[in-house]
């Protein structure tokens, strides 16, 4: 698995105990998850969040932590495609939270599953930003 986006969590990501608000990674990886989605498929694509399985809560990030999500493609359908996520501390490397499977589902211009094209296995070595 490949960490493409770093976040510094600041006093607005936190919950009232003080920790990174559960709600706002899971914000953080949708959005991480699709542009990564996006940039392999190409320009013009309209995709949806369609599942997201069970979330596992490891640890959690704290103000001023820095975390870094990382996503990769597990599965390729004739209109969707299924990823892989997991966020970890960017110094210590300890998991904060992981998802097993995240599958988004490409629509066409009237809003119905179409066909994205994608060939498997994807090659993102081009991506990598380490």
């Amino acid at each position: 698995m490949k960490f493409y986006s770093r976040k510094w969590v600041k006093p607005e990501d936190l919950n009232p105990n003080g920790s990174l608000f559960g709600g706002q990674l899971l914000s953080w990886i949708d959005e991480e998850s699709v542009i990564f989605t996006i940039c392999q498929l190409g320009q013009g694509r309209h995709l949806v969040t369609k599942f997201m399985s069970e979330i596992n809560f490891v640890s959690s990030a704290r103000l001023g932590d820095v975390i870094e999500m990382g996503v990769e493609f597990t599965a390729s359908g004739r209109t969707s495609v299924t990823l892989r996520a997991e966020v970890r501390n960017k110094i210590t490397k300890q998991t904060i939270i992981s998802i097993d499977r995240i599958v988004f589902v490409n629509l066409d211009e009237e809003g119905r599953p179409a066909p994205h094209g994608l060939q498997w296995p994807v090659n993102d070595a081009n991506d990598s930003k380490d």
